[in-house]
């Protein structure tokens, strides 16, 4: 029980660090464009990173939880994944290098799980017992690599996860891409930008009243209606609807305003944007940490013969199986949101200037577009249970706002050393899990 509750308080200091260290995706382009003072721009994501709880389900803790088969790992794995992903979230933050949090922790996972298969079985094959069914697995299978899913439903794994290395900043800088274009065009006194502004609104409304929800799972309210209008999954798709009519609402005006007073509306608008970029940084980084501890909480159950009903109540983890809903207490993700909210903050201002300066001059004009763009693709991907790094998505978004200006406006050496550094989390990460894996097997 020990070593489980180390490892419950590293986790939650682990999503601390990921507070201050992905603070910057969501207050650089607010401070770059003098909207919000630093403090009160860390003050307004926090808040925001805390409201998240109420917006967002497990998904994402889901597919993190299964990142290895728990029924073949110990404890040290979850250990070692962990503190490699705080070492490498350090060493990041030192270097000025926004590096995914997200994927640290995964590589971290993946690492650790590996050595120990490798550790306990070399590279021969062995056999576990899951569902009552005998199973030959490889030495390199301990991994969730790959799960097509039942049909309609997104694959899951880690091949999916490192996909979305390059997906996410490529989806934010279309997303990003596309919205600056239909602003820029919004400017212009035209009446075809406005009929397709009005198209959008109207498309808007009927997609969101499909993606609703009406038969909730928990009554929380003895009014229907109120349990439907904060359901958690009919909240997230409600703030989209509403971004997306926010920001069509200025379209229909903008050719109207003077240059100040467009100014004045971005700026306004640039609040709006980072409270929705920061929601979901928090919605999407704290079920990684829930994932984490879900998983330590049912490897602890396994490697002491305990069922999942056995355990204190505080400690009652399952995760979602087919159709049977997983559960979560209460605190696990009140702690995890808090903790995150708690380190966004403590800041992080060597980030702040990457993000909000060396890329491409940022303005009110760009940090809404980059903003609404990184967003929406946080709430698309959580939305398929992917956990996506929201350090990528917004650097994508930010790119595609500096590319409607022109190609050399982004500062592609900075973004080429980025890209590096994304692609190296995940091995490193690894690679340092698996030397403390073997550090932690001489004392454990």
């Amino acid at each position: 029980m020990t070593l489980l509750l180390i490892i419950i308080v590293l986790a939650l200091v682990f999503d601390y660090i990921n507070g201050f260290h992905d603070a910057a995706n969501a207050i650089a382009t607010v401070v770059a464009t003098k909207v919000l003072t630093p403090f009160q721009a860390v003050v307004w994501a926090a808040f925001f990173n805390f409201l998240a709880y109420w917006v967002f389900g497990f998904g994402v803790a889901d597919t993190v939880a299964k990142t290895a088969h728990t029924i073949d790992i110990n404890l040290a794995v979850i250990l070692a994944g962990v503190v490699a992903a705080i070492c490498w979230n350090l060493l990041t933050w030192w270097l000025g290098i926004p590096s995914s949090s997200s994927h640290t922790l995964i590589g971290g996972f993946a690492g650790a799980a590996i050595a120990h298969a490798i550790f306990l079985h070399g590279f021969d094959d062995y056999t576990v017992i899951e569902g009552g069914e005998t199973i030959t697995r490889h030495w390199y299978n301990i991994v969730n690599w790959y799960d097509p899913g039942k049909p309609g439903v997104m694959p899951t794994g880690v091949f999916i996860i490192i996909a979305f290395i390059f997906l996410a900043p490529f989806l934010g800088a279309l997303a990003s891409y596309l919205i600056s274009i239909w602003l820029l065009n919004s400017a212009r006194k035209s009446i075809y930008p406005k009929l397709f502004t009005v198209a959008l609104m109207i498309g808007t409304v009927w997609f969101i009243s499909k993606m609703l929800i009406n038969d909730v799972g928990e009554s929380r309210f003895e009014s229907h209606f109120w349990n439907v209008a904060f359901d958690p999954h009919n909240i997230k798709w409600l703030l989209v609807g509403f971004i997306i009519l926010a920001v069509s609402l200025f379209c229909l005006v903008f050719s109207s305003l003077t240059h100040h007073q467009s100014e004045v509306m971005l700026k306004r608008m640039q609040l709006l944007s980072s409270a929705a970029f920061s929601l979901g940084h928090g919605g999407n980084d704290s079920q990684k940490v829930m994932g984490i501890i879900a998983a330590a909480v049912i490897v602890y159950a396994n490697s002491e013969g305990l069922s999942i009903e056995s355990m204190p109540t505080w400690l009652q983890v399952s995760l979602p199986d087919g159709d049977v809903a997983g559960v979560m207490p209460e605190w696990i993700p009140l702690a995890c949101y808090s903790a995150i909210a708690a380190g966004t903050l403590s800041g992080g201002w060597k980030i702040v200037k990457t993000m909000g300066s060396k890329i491409t001059k940022v303005t009110s004009f760009e940090g809404v577009a980059a903003e609404t763009a990184g967003a929406l693709t946080l709430y698309f991907t959580e939305h398929l249970r992917i956990p996506v790094s929201t350090t990528h998505t917004i650097t994508g978004s930010i790119i595609g706002v500096g590319l409607t200006k022109r190609v050399s406006a982004v500062r592609w050496g900075v973004t080429v050393s980025l890209v590096w550094a994304w692609i190296l989390t995940i091995p490193i990460s690894a690679l340092l899990a698996a030397l403390f894996y073997y550090v932690l097997r001489i004392f454990i």
